[in-house]
């Protein structure tokens, strides 16, 4: 009577087991795709999961190496079946292949252990977060490396970040080297995006500037190079405040525009009232219209935008 009890309880359990296998390969299954990269040893390697409401996709050059099983060597379309480990979880790839580039079906199988490996470190995983970890390769060493850092506002959204945009130790480390020293998560994962770089620091620092995150992060954004910041140096702008800087670059204050207030007699114009002039649309072409027309040769820059402002052209 008893093994005929344990026998139930057996086929119930692997019953269970499988419903729970079915329902990860339901959920986790999608399509890969392989092609070539510009990167030496490498391939361009998607993964792209449809479900309920849309689809998501994670795709960027990995390792030939790390796509166990997968020859590519071969001549000719042949099948092909790899696996990608990951300490979130494997795929298990199946499809073909064909000079340098493939497709086909794969399935997720997440690590049973990672969640509770990751919640003892402070982060939490759920099974959206752990496909995304698996794809991105969120490693515990990764993990435990960047909550080395003592960085502010560190959880797992960010861990995925940093693996999409390339956050790593030696990034921070080579910031921080360049004299900021950088605590804010959400910072760095923006100084990737907008290429906010080490190099850049330095050369800032060199101008003698003393810049913060957010003066870096404008300067990008508005597309204050370091050539530019030359350029306006060469014009006498060598040590203007990196906030006017950014306004420069905000309404258009370029240096061909400071040449020829230049030739129209306005030399070395202040910082704001460049800004000023452009605001309000001072333009050379608008102060020799005064001259010309209205008989105004030596309207000073404040009288200029007065009268713009109140209209008079």
């Amino acid at each position: 009577m008893k093994s005929r009890y344990t026998a139930v309880f057996c086929v119930a359990l692997a019953c269970t087991l499988l419903g729970v296998t079915a329902v990860w390969s339901q959920t986790r299954t999608g399509d890969w795709t392989i092609r070539r990269s510009d990167v030496a040893g490498q391939i361009r390697f998607s993964l792209i999961e449809s479900r309920l409401g849309g689809h998501s996709e994670f795709g960027s050059d990995w390792p030939l190496r790390a796509l166990q099983g997968l020859d590519t060597s071969k001549p000719g379309r042949h099948e092909v079946h790899f696996t990608v480990s990951r300490d979130a979880g494997k795929f298990d790839c199946e499809g073909f292949f064909d000079n340098g580039e493939g497709a086909g079906l794969f399935h997720f199988f997440p690590r049973a252990q990672y969640a509770e490996e990751m919640k003892s470190l402070g982060f939490d995983v759920d099974e959206e977060k752990q496909f995304a970890m698996a794809a991105q390769d969120v490693s515990l060493e990764f993990a435990k490396q960047m909550k080395g850092e003592h960085l502010e506002g560190l959880n797992t959204d960010k861990l995925i970040a940093f693996r999409i945009f390339g956050v790593t130790t030696d990034f921070i480390h080579s910031v921080r080297g360049a004299g900021l020293n950088i605590v804010d998560s959400d910072k760095l994962v923006a100084f990737r995006i907008h290429g906010v770089s080490p190099e850049m620091i330095r050369a800032l620092r060199q101008e003698g500037y003393n810049p913060d995150e957010d003066n870096l992060l404008a300067l990008k954004i508005h597309g204050a190079t370091q050539d530019w910041i030359a350029q306006m140096s060469k014009l006498g702008y060598s040590h203007v405040d990196l906030d006017q800087l950014v306004a420069f670059r905000i309404h258009g204050v370029t240096p061909e525009f400071i040449e020829r207030l230049k030739a129209l007699g306005y030399s070395h114009p202040e910082p704001d009232q460049l800004i000023a002039m452009q605001i309000h649309g001072v333009t050379p072409e608008y102060i020799s219209k005064m001259r010309s027309q209205h008989g105004l040769p030596n309207l000073t820059i404040e009288e200029l935008v007065s009268l713009r402002i109140h209209g008079i052209d």
